[in-house]
């Protein structure tokens, strides 16, 4: 019975051994007797024992490989470029994949520092960041052409990271903090401009209005004065006396409103019981010397205006 078991125990194995799963988005390579014999993909399979074997299994999945190169720009900056390359095997190209390539990674790693040293030493520093997309074109261009033939497809080749050597970074920093502090200077300047503009003209517009209010104001008080006067020339008072009673009213008109406020001080010089009188007869002097120079004027402009004709007809 015990004799019986172990070829039992061999038969099973050997059926067991006859049949192989693949899983899903796996292709499996299959050699007879070190021959290539076929291409399993996923799910239930048969295999002749000892006969045929499992040589290996390539995933299709969406595969993806970073690269890091340092290469120098245009203007000799130095700078490490991260490109990550998303890649696959061709379900119709698994052969090539398996047969063709050793190791798929180191292919495409080379392929990527050839062609970055290639296109980033055509640009300036500041290209490289604002024109990574025509690098990441590139890259994935020459990857199709020659990864194609070894049965690799390019998904998409991405420049994930841009990375200059720290002192030109700072520097970079330091220049983009200048222009925005010149920026903002020009802009508080345009501020303080408008600032100013707006100030002087709402001080224009003060100073008009407050001498139109000056001028009013004198307008209304010649024209109470003059009513003033022509009420006193009434009563028989003159031209002369009225105006030097008004002035002398309004004398101490002032020297009462100075003296109403708690905070102002007035002080009065000594004079005698005929001081106002005498101010009076000044008044009315200098009123009288005013009015004789007034028509002493008036009489030499008159004179002027009838000599200019008589000169010019002796002209000619």
């Amino acid at each position: 019975m015990e004799l019986l078991l172990v070829p039992i125990a061999l038969g099973l194995l050997v059926v067991f051994s006859s049949f192989f799963t693949v899983k899903q988005q796996t292709s499996a390579i299959m050699e007879r007797l070190g021959k290539f014999h076929s291409i399993r993909s996923s799910g239930l399979h048969f295999k002749v024992p000892f006969i045929d074997r499992i040589t290996g299994r390539i995933n299709l999945k969406i595969q993806q490989l970073d690269v890091m190169v340092e290469t120098k720009t245009k203007d000799n900056v130095f700078v490490k470029l991260k490109v990550s390359v998303q890649f696959k095997v061709l379900e119709d190209s698994v052969y090539d994949a398996f047969y063709k390539l050793e190791n798929p990674y180191e292919q495409i790693t080379a392929y990527v520092f050839d062609t970055v040293r290639a296109e980033v030493p055509k640009m300036k520093l500041d290209d490289v960041f604002e024109r990574k997309d025509d690098i990441a074109v590139a890259i994935r261009r020459e990857l199709e052409e020659a990864m194609n033939e070894y049965g690799y497809g390019i998904v998409k080749a991405l420049v994930t990271d841009i990375d200059p050597d720290h002192a030109v970074k700072n520097a970079m920093n330091r220049i983009n903090a200048a222009e925005r502090e010149k920026l903002a200077a020009e802009y508080e300047g345009e501020s303080e401009r408008i600032r100013i503009v707006a100030k002087a003209k709402a001080e224009a517009e003060s100073k008009r209005l407050q001498g139109q209010g000056i001028a009013d104001q004198r307008r209304e008080i010649a024209r109470g004065l003059e009513e003033s006067v022509d009420i006193l020339n009434r009563v028989g008072i003159n031209s002369q006396e009225a105006s030097a009673l008004i002035v002398v009213t309004q004398h101490y008109d002032t020297l009462q409103a100075i003296g109403q406020s708690s905070h102002s001080n007035l002080i009065l010089l000594p004079n005698a019981p005929s001081a106002g009188v005498d101010m009076l007869s000044q008044m009315v002097a200098s009123f009288s010397a005013s009015q004789q120079m007034s028509e002493d004027m008036k009489k030499s402009k008159s004179m002027l205006e009838l000599k200019q004709p008589e000169k010019v007809k002796t002209t000619k």
